[in-house]
């Protein structure tokens, strides 16, 4: 969601008329995300914008803020699609008690929540509903669909990282769908259409270097929060997408391999001006270790470790700490 939409909705509620929530603003209601699951969809998304009045302000201006100050915040969606079953259903055998009371109200919400676990809201939560509220920091649809009644969805209000996949591989072509659906942006660069094309990379960037080679790919920027993976067709030109993303100082660069390859990109990338240092900061080879073999299984890798290493840049030590040991680990 954008400050923009954020604006639009706080400039409606303050002239007494009800605003317009776009999918586009809230994918996790729109066709695609929400196919299969007859509890999110369009329809959804409009009863909620149709629920919305002038106590919901607070909620959006926070939001509002959140997005200006760079925290680490979502807007959450509480989706009714049972009022009774969701007020009355309070616990079950196996998941922690958090009282007798259910669902606070039957009632249709948006509330505000960010990392610090601070909570937003137009009305009073339940202890269950502060649960699930608390859930949604997780991604659009984590556990929040366990109880009757209701389910639960968010959207971010912070930029995605932005992936790099440097060469329209078979890896590349795997990895791209996996990446986007755990929600990174993702850009593919190379220069045969053959291999860079809308029915291998549906949902990504395409950018299609002139030439036969990667030397446009100094034309191109990157920004310092970017991930960028070096996956060229035969590593032909993996130490271009080096010495580039390199000198893009960007958060993340990993490359695929073995060691005898890599000694020779080293001497490569060393001869057009990295230094040894930058060198070691590329992840060789790239993604999780654990078997991986074919471009599925080693997508699933670097995936995986994309995954991680977003998650050690976004929470301190201590949040991590206190996360595993929520999970009893």
């Amino acid at each position: 969601m954008d400050r923009e939409a954020l604006q639009s909705i706080i400039g409606a509620l303050e002239s007494g008329r009800k605003p317009v929530l776009d999918t586009a603003q809230v994918p996790a209601f729109g066709e695609d995300a929400a196919a299969g699951n007859g509890h999110l969809g369009p329809a959804a998304l409009a009863a909620i914008a149709d629920s919305l009045t002038a106590a919901d302000i607070p909620t959006f201006k926070r939001a509002l803020r959140a997005m200006d100050e760079g925290d680490l915040a979502w807007l959450g969606f509480k989706v009714v699609y049972d009022p009774a079953a969701a007020v009355a259903n309070v616990d079950n055998e196996v998941t922690k008690k958090y009282g007798e009371q259910g669902s606070a109200d039957g009632e249709p919400l948006v509330f505000f929540c960010n990392d610090a676990k601070e909570i937003v809201s137009p009305r009073e939560p339940s202890p269950r509903d502060i649960f699930q509220m608390k859930d949604v920091t997780r991604g659009p649809s984590m556990h929040n669909e366990q109880f009757d009644g209701l389910i639960w969805a968010s959207v971010p209000l912070f930029e995605p990282v932005r992936v790099w996949l440097l060469g329209a591989s078979d890896v590349a072509c795997e990895l791209a769908p996996l990446a986007q659906h755990v929600g990174f942006e993702v850009t593919v660069v190379d220069y045969d259409p053959a291999y860079l094309n809308a029915g291998r990379f549906p949902g990504a960037e395409r950018i299609l270097l002139s030439g036969g080679s990667f030397d446009g790919l100094a034309d191109l920027a990157a920004s310092p929060a970017d991930y960028v993976c070096v996956l060229t067709r035969g590593h032909m030109f993996d130490p271009e997408a080096c010495v580039w993303a390199l000198a893009n100082d960007v958060a993340y660069v990993g490359m695929m391999g073995c060691a005898g390859k890599n000694s020779t990109v080293h001497d490569l990338v060393i001869q057009r001006g990295a230094t040894e240092e930058g060198w070691e900061s590329i992840k060789r080879p790239i993604g999780l270790k654990f078997g991986a073999k074919t471009p599925a299984e080693l997508a699933i890798a670097i995936v995986a470790e994309l995954i991680d290493v977003r998650y050690r840049q976004r929470y301190s030590q201590e949040a991590r700490d206190r996360h595993e040991a929520s999970l009893g680990r």
